[in-house]
C-alpha cells in the first residue's frame, strides 16, 4: 500500500485543464514581464530546486520554436509571489497556455508532455 500514495497525482501530473476561476482571466506583458506571442504564450512558473522544471522549460522551447507566433515565458516563483497567490499556483512547474489576448485556455500543474502542449495550444490559436 505504501507504494499508492502517489498514484492519483501520477495520473494527472502535467495534464492540461481548463479551469473555471480561469476563464475570464488575462494576463498581459505587465504581469509577465515579456510580450505576449502573437498567437500563444506558454507561461512556466518555475523554482530554482525544482528538477522537472528544467525538462518543461526545453519542452516549451522546443514546441515555441516549432510552433509560429508563440512564445514561451518562464517566471520565478519565488521572485513573483504575489502573482503565484493571484493565480493559485500550487506548485513547480506549472503551465498556463495563454490565447493572443492573454486569456488562460488551459493549465498543467507538473512536468507536461510535449503532445499535450500542442494539443493544449490548439485550443489558444
Amino acid at each position: 500500500m505504501a507504494g499508492r500514495t502517489g498514484c492519483r497525482t501520477g495520473r494527472t501530473n502535467g495534464r492540461t485543464k481548463v479551469r473555471g476561476r480561469d476563464v475570464e482571466r488575462r494576463l498581459g506583458a505587465t504581469e509577465l514581464g515579456a510580450e505576449l506571442g502573437e498567437r500563444a504564450t506558454l507561461v512556466q512558473f518555475s523554482s530554482a530546486f525544482c528538477r522537472p522544471c528544467g525538462a518543461t522549460r526545453r519542452t516549451l522551447a522546443q514546441v515555441a520554436d516549432m510552433v509560429d507566433g508563440v512564445a514561451h515565458v518562464e517566471i520565478d516563483a519565488e521572485e513573483r509571489l504575489s502573482l503565484v497567490r493571484e493565480l493559485d499556483i500550487l506548485r513547480t512547474p506549472t503551465v498556463l497556455v495563454l490565447d493572443a489576448g492573454g486569456r488562460i485556455v488551459r493549465r498543467a500543474s507538473g512536468q507536461p508532455r510535449k503532445a499535450d502542449v500542442i494539443a493544449a495550444l490548439g485550443e489558444a490559436v
